[in-house]
């Protein structure tokens, strides 16, 4: 048995494919390139969900769908925000979900994620929730709910590369929660609840506020190369280095940096991320010759989230946003198969007796 499950295939998917060796993402037969070129995150959405929640969906029709979404969230917010004021984003996000119908449609549970991680950052800082506008996109609206005002246009065009860049990457864990929720014929605000418990572990979706401070204390350090050397020997966790899918070259992060760059203000904080990534190669092969830790998809997002203006304790809820999408395509695949998910254990307690 591997540890972990790694390589054992657990499902059957026509979602996506990813390639490390090419560092490759594709999304129903679709390149991330193209995604980014001629999808965004809506038009993405209708490729994952087309066939599962509904017939020959397009970009436009999920534009309206999501807002129309958004609407209806927001005019329900009075009936969990109450019990959510105080709490933490990740436990405040739970309850959000969990008060979601089990006859929510795909389309309203990601609106009421959009419309509840605006509300709930908003409520940090003692501000009301502002309602959506239905006309924006996912990314533009909810930057725009949070900020109280509309975001410069390469903010917007940032978030939807963040979005649709990181709405579906394969059987991650949080996925595979979601399949084994709805493989008990559960509902998708059941598989979404479970799968936003898998997502807010330090090692899933808990990894891009962490890999900011990563990045803070790298630049306060008086040597850097000392810094992350002493690290290494130490046997500390480098955040932001190191996959279980891809072995470097990640198209998500050069996508994210590509969209960064066209924000101007952003091109210190990129060269010395850039710096950072350069001297981890070299001091791994020093410390630890023959041994490999890329950096992977967490500094890029960080940065961009950042970037964008969410606090870092929001930086997992504003993940989810997009990623929940994700999630329901794997659950509402999973519901076609008819089959539930049911692996055996081996056991390796005590001899038995009798």
């Amino acid at each position: 048995m591997t540890s972990g499950l790694d390589g054992v295939v657990a499902a059957e998917t026509i979602l996506c494919l990813t390639d490390s060796a090419k560092g490759m993402i594709w999304v129903r037969g679709v390149p991330l390139p193209v995604l980014l070129a001629e999808h965004g995150f809506e038009g993405t959405v209708a490729l994952l969900w087309d066939g599962f929640a509904g017939e020959g969906l397009t970009r436009a029709g999920m534009h309206e769908a999501l807002g129309a979404a958004r609407m209806a969230a927001f005019a329900d917010l009075g009936r969990w925000m109450p019990l959510a004021l105080g709490a933490s984003m990740s436990e405040g996000l739970r309850l959000a979900l969990a008060a979601q119908s089990d006859s929510s449609r795909p389309a309203e549970l990601v609106g009421a994620t959009t419309v509840a991680v605006a509300a709930l950052l908003r409520a940090q800082s003692g501000l009301p929730a502002l309602a959506p506008d239905p006309a924006l996109s996912t990314a533009a609206d909810l930057l725009r709910m949070f900020h109280g005002v509309p975001a410069p246009a390469s903010a917007a065009d940032a978030l939807d590369t963040y979005f649709t860049a990181m709405v579906e990457s394969g059987l991650s864990a949080s996925s595979f929660t979601a399949r084994v929720v709805a493989s008990t014929r559960a509902s998708l605000a059941s598989a979404a609840v479970g799968a936003w418990g898998a997502f807010t572990g330090m090692l899933h979706g808990g990894a891009p506020g962490p890999t900011l401070d990563m990045l803070d204390a790298a630049e306060a350090a008086p040597d850097l190369d000392a810094w992350i050397e002493a690290k290494l020997r130490g046997g500390e966790r480098l955040m932001g280095f190191g996959h279980r899918v891809y072995s470097g070259n990640d198209p998500r992060a050069e996508a994210m940096r590509a969209s960064m760059q066209q924000m101007g203000h952003l091109a210190k904080r990129l060269d010395f991320a850039t710096r950072v990534e350069a001297a981890v190669a070299v001091a791994i092969e020093r410390v630890k010759p023959g041994r490999k830790l890329p950096p992977n998809v967490e500094i890029m997002a960080a940065l961009l989230l950042d970037a964008v203006g969410f606090p870092r304790d929001g930086f997992t809820p504003v993940f989810a946003v997009c990623r929940v999408a994700g999630w329901l395509a794997h659950a509402m695949e999973q519901q076609k198969t008819g089959r539930m998910i049911r692996p055996t254990s081996a056991y390796i307690g005590p001899p038995v007796v009798g």
